[in-house]
């Protein structure tokens, strides 16, 4: 139920920036003449903004997006003020339809590798070409090579109602597909800034001959772009790549915003140094993951946290210690009990319950780890999340001392 609630907690800021950019459009002409000039230059404004954000915190593929959705605000105030009638202007629309979410797609699938480099160079140069291919049916006049990409793929009445051509809806579509698919298997706020980002271009084409409604809609992908460099930059400041629990920082910041009572929990793998010793960082790496996994199950109402290395913190706010100990003491019985099979050869780990590894190789040797944990409460003695932290600290070396896969107050 959690994970569903906050997959759509994720489009919360995409869908209500596109419902305000739709009530905003037929309240823009209603602007007072100290303003009107937002009709036309906030799309600008709210461009030039989101580069300089993707500018200062390095997001490469965000600053292509945003060049690729001002090129279409360029060229719609150039080809397409008089509608779809001339030649130019039909030209320039098949070539937005196609381009920008084919852009907006193909960067979502792609890796952050900056702005200036190698790799920043050959997706200007994509750009770039696109815009030479444009100039160049331009200057040809050729209508043989624009007119089919205006005639129908299907022939239905639901489909004739758009008011886009079913080739570019048909790119739109793939675009916005692949970018959502590209969220779905990273989580990255970046890839759903991308999708939402086509669908805002998409309504801007189905209205490219309204004008307020274009300039609206091209900046309201530029916001949904801009914020989602902003949460993807707060992510990663809050969160631990490796196993995506809240980092030190965060735990950090809850426990400063907490009142009298709570219990912390300091939790560490027992010989984890061994571990990569013996099968490698990469089953290292995997252990890590597999304890994050547990420690976010663990019920109680205890917050998971990556503290450092092989350290972990659970906060359990407004719970005394005894009411916190059955939830430590089931979470350490369940990772003592989750076998990890390792698989020869490629010192790789498979984290199965009782299962086989895949692959038709044959199982290796079966490793269970263990964990030690050590418990603080807030109390008239310890009086500061310091005092509180360094207090399960000493709690969990009295674990280890005592022979570790146990709790320690």
């Amino acid at each position: 139920m959690n994970s569903h609630f906050r997959t759509l907690a994720s489009f919360a800021p995409v869908a209500c920036i596109l419902l305000a950019a739709y009530f905003l459009v037929p309240r823009i002409a209603d602007l007072p003449a100290s303003l009107a000039g937002l009709r036309v230059h906030g799309a600008y404004i709210m461009l030039a903004l989101g580069m300089l954000v993707s500018l200062a915190f390095r997001r490469g593929r965000v600053l292509f997006a945003l060049l690729t959705l001002a090129l279409a605000y360029v060229s719609h105030r150039m080809f397409l003020q008089e509608g779809l009638n001339s030649f130019p202007a039909r030209t320039v629309f098949a070539a937005l339809c196609i381009f920008v979410p084919l852009n907006l797609g193909v960067l979502s699938l792609l890796r952050e590798r900056g702005t200036f480099n190698w790799h920043g160079l050959r997706r200007f140069a994509m750009i770039l070409a696109q815009i030479l291919f444009t100039a160049w049916l331009l200057y040809r006049g050729d209508s043989a090579i624009v007119d089919p990409f205006y005639v129908p793929l299907i022939d239905t009445k639901l489909l004739a109602r758009v008011p886009l051509p079913q080739a570019g809806l048909a790119v739109i579509g793939l675009g916005l597909v692949t970018a959502l698919a590209a969220w779905f298997a990273r989580r990255s706020s970046v890839n759903l800034g991308f999708a939402g980002a086509i669908a805002a271009f998409a309504i801007a084409a189905a209205n490219a001959a309204a004008h307020d409604a274009f300039a609206v809609f091209t900046a309201a992908g530029a916001l949904i772009l801009t914020i989602a460099v902003l949460q993807d930059t707060f992510y990663m400041a809050f969160r631990d790549e490796l196993t995506a629990l809240p980092s030190r920082r965060a735990m950090n910041e809850s426990l400063a915003g907490l009142g009298k009572h709570y219990t912390l929990a300091m939790v560490d793998v027992d010989h984890f140094k061994n571990i990569n010793d013996v099968y490698g960082h990469d089953t290292g790496d995997q252990v890590l993951k597999m304890v994050a996994t547990q420690l976010a199950q663990t019920g109680g109402g205890g917050s998971a946290y990556r503290y450092g290395g092989e350290e972990f913190a659970l906060l359990f706010p407004g719970k005394s210690m005894g009411s916190a100990l059955p939830y430590l003491e089931a979470l350490r019985k369940n990772i003592a009990s989750y076998e990890m099979a390792m698989r020869g050869g490629d010192r790789s780990v498979q984290a199965q319950s009782g299962k086989k590894p895949g692959g038709g190789r044959s199982a290796g040797k079966i490793v269970s780890v263990t964990i030690s944990i050590g418990v603080a409460q807030r109390n008239e003695r310890l009086l500061t999340p310091e005092d509180v932290i360094q207090a399960a600290d000493k709690a969990l070396y009295r674990a280890k001392r005592g022979g570790r896969n146990r709790i320690s107050r």
